[in-house]
């Protein structure tokens, strides 16, 4: 399978955690959200280029597995990795490391389909402009 990675680290906040200063389960997903965003930064395909281009990308598919607890003052990696696949749909992957323990304190991934802003009609085959931006990528074969 053939892959492009990207990895933010980040503080953790008071704001993100329980009363017993666990980071609380949903903002796992923000995390994830963080770390497409900042995979979009670096690899070139930011929100805005792809609405620009005249679509959304909605998520139709999310799983997370919790490993570890993450605590309020720890610091921890998020690695987002984006699977190459044929159909017109965008897979990442997550790892949400804990740069304080060193372990993984979760694990997930999310899909998300091409909607058409104009039409909100899903799009079966890959829109050209992505299509041209996954073929100028650096993949890497796992």
């Amino acid at each position: 399978m053939k892959v492009l990675e990207s990895s933010i680290e980040i503080p953790i906040r008071f704001s993100e955690t329980d009363a017993m200063g666990v980071v609380w389960h949903g903002n796992y997903l923000k995390f994830f959200e963080d770390g497409r965003e900042y995979f979009g930064i670096e690899h070139g395909m930011e929100y805005l280029d792809v609405y620009n281009q005249g679509f959304y990308t909605p998520i139709v598919k999310t799983d997370i597995n919790y490993k570890a607890s993450v605590y309020y003052g720890q610091k921890i990696k998020i690695r987002a990795i984006l699977e190459s696949h044929p159909a017109s749909k965008i897979v990442f992957k997550y790892e949400v490391i804990n740069l304080t323990t060193g372990e993984i304190a979760a694990t997930g991934s999310t899909t998300q389909v091409f909607l058409g802003v104009e039409n909100r009609i899903l799009e079966l085959v890959k829109p050209p402009f992505y299509a041209e931006w996954e073929k100028k990528q650096s993949w890497k074969t796992i």
